[in-house]
């Protein structure tokens, strides 16, 4: 099979009204999620950590989203005098375009019969699909850079090239670990690499590459362990501090939405798509993958993966950025190069000697486990212990401000503190003396 084949679904009836349905239903479907999304983080958050999250406003507080939505749009907004006006506004136009084009390659089920034409559960579909999403999710970068640039500030600028160099950094892996999916599904096309998950779901025997995948979509959305862009204790929310109002919102939108593209595609490319899970797929002959039912398990699947991204939040502490680049470059990229190139020899091995993947796959799990065995049993090499040195002394001001010590490094006793020794010492001589 050529690696750029064609798709699977058949869009020859569509008609520009059908396109425009599909596409109002991805707009309102996004905006919806989104404000669910606000409403579900913050219940599940409040329940990780013991408190009642927000129960007011409506039955289980379902209304406090449309609260924030509307505290948004009403707030007062602001403009900069130093700021380059026309990128200042542009900039979180482009964030948030760009974040809506994702899902229109993304399949939500099978062909189906919509107002009597047979269209497939999908706004369009090429040969080179995921491309085409890394290409839009790339283009993203841009709203982010130039939002902190035309603020003309300090903190807004670092927040940018935090970010920056984040999501390209993370891209990097990103790509690699979808690379897999490329030769083991012989196609871009995200239809086709559904139809191709339909005995095996590639996230079982592309596993590794599925965990690149995870880490790297969570780095990519700056999210918490990641979210070093928007570290309010250092950068005070990043590139969007200088925004208020519909221009911030444009920005909050796009991240959400972004956190919803990254679930997609992993529904998409590794969990089988719009596929109902086992048993449910074996009742009735697989009448649970025929009509409107796919798109149920495609946005159950969808949640799952969100929740998992809010379990984290919950759960893990953020990063330092020198580990967290460290672990993009040195720990991510190499693994996903490396798991590209065992999947392209398994794939060529495959083609000339006609071996069973399943065969395959338990031989490269079983050399995996054996390895990673002997690394954990090997005797570890002793060290002698360091000689002991004496804490250097430590002169605060060095550089004409106040710094904190290093490791090793002890602060010189203050004034006030000798001269409280001394007065305890004398107290205790005339003590003795008497």
């Amino acid at each position: 099979m050529p690696l750029l084949a064609n798709p699977v679904a058949d869009f020859s009836e569509d008609t520009w009204w059908i396109w425009l349905i599909k596409a109002v239903f991805i707009l309102v479907f996004l905006l919806v999620s989104v404000l669910m999304a606000l409403w579900v983080e913050r219940r599940v958050l409040g329940r990780m950590q013991t408190r009642l999250g927000p129960n007011v406003h409506g039955p289980l507080g379902l209304y406090q989203s449309i609260g924030d939505a509307l505290k948004l749009v009403l707030k007062e907004d602001f403009w900069l005098k130093g700021a380059d006006k026309l990128i200042y506004v542009l900039a979180p136009m482009i964030a948030a375009f760009t974040s809506f084009m994702v899902y229109a390659v993304l399949p939500f089920g099978p062909n189906v019969s919509m107002f009597g034409i047979d269209t497939p559960l999908q706004l369009t579909d090429m040969s080179v699909a995921v491309l085409y999403i890394l290409a839009v999710t790339s283009f993203g970068i841009y709203g982010i850079v130039l939002g902190g640039w035309a603020s003309n500030s300090t903190y807004p600028l670092l927040g940018s090239v935090r970010s920056t160099a984040q999501m390209i950094s993370y891209e990097l892996s990103m790509g690699l670990s979808l690379v897999s999916v490329f030769i083991v599904s012989g196609s871009m096309s995200t239809s086709r690499i559904v139809d191709a998950q339909t005995q095996l779901w590639w996230f079982i025997s592309l596993f590794p590459a599925f965990v690149v995948y995870l880490i790297s979509m969570v780095g990519e959305v700056n999210r918490l362990p990641f979210d070093l862009p928007e570290a309010e204790g250092e950068l005070v929310a990043g590139h969007m501090v200088e925004y208020s109002s519909m221009k911030f919102a444009w920005f909050f939108l796009a991240e959400y939405i972004n956190m919803f593209n990254v679930s997609g595609v992993a529904v998409t490319l590794f969990l089988g798509g719009w596929r109902a899970p086992w048993p449910i797929s074996a009742i009735g002959d697989g009448m649970f993958n025929e009509g409107w039912w796919p798109m149920l398990w495609f946005i159950t699947k969808v949640w799952l993966v969100m929740f998992l991204m809010i379990w984290t939040r919950g759960t893990l502490l953020r990063f330092r950025y020198d580990q967290f680049m460290r672990l993009g470059w040195k720990v991510l990229i190499p693994v996903a190069l490396a798991w590209v190139v065992m999947v392209a020899a398994v794939q060529g091995v495959r083609q000339f000697a006609a071996v069973d993947l399943t065969t395959m796959l338990l031989w490269i799990a079983g050399v995996f486990i054996a390895i990673m065995a002997i690394l954990l049993l090997w005797p570890a090499k002793k060290e002698p212990p360091a000689p002991s040195a004496e804490p250097a002394e430590f002169d605060a001001f060095a550089g004409g401000f106040p710094v904190p010590p290093m490791p090793g490094q002890e602060l010189p006793p203050s004034p006030r503190r000798r001269r409280r020794e001394a007065a305890m010492a004398m107290n205790a001589q005339e003590a003795t003396d008497e």
